[in-house]
């Protein structure tokens, strides 16, 4: 009796061995699989904090946040996928190509490098005359003004600019077969010039110091280059650039530049947004800056036959905006 219940309790302590050695097994299992890591994660990271040792804040930043950093208009624009500028069509800052029909032009070629780094897919343009460009930005039928404007002072009480893209200064246009040999010798004479631009309050100046007889308005370069082609006007003052570019590309035109010329109303050049698109403006003078410092900015004025004297570093480029 005593041996039945040695050999029952032997068998039992055993069985409740062998039980525990599985309870521990399958505990053991069990706890690896807690504590083992994801694929790709850190085995020490949790999971919504994981990120690559060697990745930067930026890299580690979701889509979503890097979106809420962004201005208002830039999210407006990218999600229309166009920046709609406002332009007068003056080659060759900002202008529609008549053979390609797609927007070429100095001003153009910079602000498509901008786009480019904002992840701003296209460039549409609406033609204003340059007269009406600022009204046109602050009735908010645009996103920007893009026209080779100078910033000055009376323009930084209506718009905000950027920091300065790049600077020039005028030329005075006259028949090929004109007389004229200075600038004194236009007294007298009929000049034009296209409103609303800084080369238009030259001419008025020179009206009313008497250096010349009279002042004739025009819309547009086109117009305005036409004007003195077919002799209505005895010269033009205008745009520098403008003037070299449209003299070599259009053999239709007998003009030439009034040389030698010592220009009156040089300035920088930058681009305009409204009051309220003040954190758009940040962007796009981040990414303009950017483009000074890596020489992006002067390949493409040099593409243009400017030279360094066209170009304006982020310290003397700075635009200090009034609001």
């Amino acid at each position: 009796m005593k041996r039945g219940i040695t050999m029952k309790n032997t068998r039992l302590r055993k069985w409740t061995a062998l039980c525990l050695s599985c309870t521990l097994l399958l505990l053991t299992v069990l706890a690896g699989c807690a504590s083992a890591p994801t694929a790709g994660s850190s085995p020490s990271a949790s999971p919504s904090t994981a990120a690559s040792p060697s990745a930067s804040p930026a890299d580690a930043a979701s889509p979503s946040a890097s979106a809420k950093d962004e201005s208002a208009l830039l999210k407006k624009i990218k999600e229309k996928g166009y920046i709609l500028i406002g332009s007068s069509n003056d080659a060759p800052f900002s202008y529609q190509d008549v053979d390609t029909g797609k927007l070429a032009g100095v001003d153009i070629d910079i602000l498509r490098e901008i786009c480019s780094r904002l992840g701003i897919p296209d460039i549409q343009m609406k033609v204003i005359d340059f007269s009406n460009l600022l009204v046109e930005l602050n009735n908010n039928s645009i996103d920007m003004v893009v026209d080779a404007m100078y910033v000055k002072d009376e323009r930084l009480q209506i718009a905000a600019f950027t920091d300065k893209w790049y600077q020039e200064g005028e030329a005075v246009v006259i028949p090929a077969d004109s007389k004229i040999t200075s600038k004194e010798e236009l007294a007298g004479k009929t000049v034009g010039a296209q409103p609303g631009t800084t080369f238009y309050e030259t001419a008025q100046k020179w009206l009313d110091e008497g250096k010349i007889g009279k002042l004739e308005a025009y819309d547009n370069q086109a117009t305005l280059m036409t004007a003195v082609n077919m002799g209505k006007v005895d010269a033009v003052i205008t745009d520098g650039i403008v003037a070299g570019y449209t003299l070599a590309s259009d053999s239709s035109l007998k003009l030439k530049l009034l040389s030698p010329y010592q220009a009156e109303a040089s300035g920088q050049i930058g681009a305009a947004v409204r009051f309220t698109d003040k954190d758009f403006l940040a962007e796009v003078n981040d990414t303009l800056n950017a483009m000074k410092k890596d020489g992006t900015l002067m390949s493409i004025l040099q593409q243009y036959n400017l030279t360094q004297d066209y170009f304006v570093d982020v310290d003397e480029g700075v635009t200090k905006n009034v609001k």
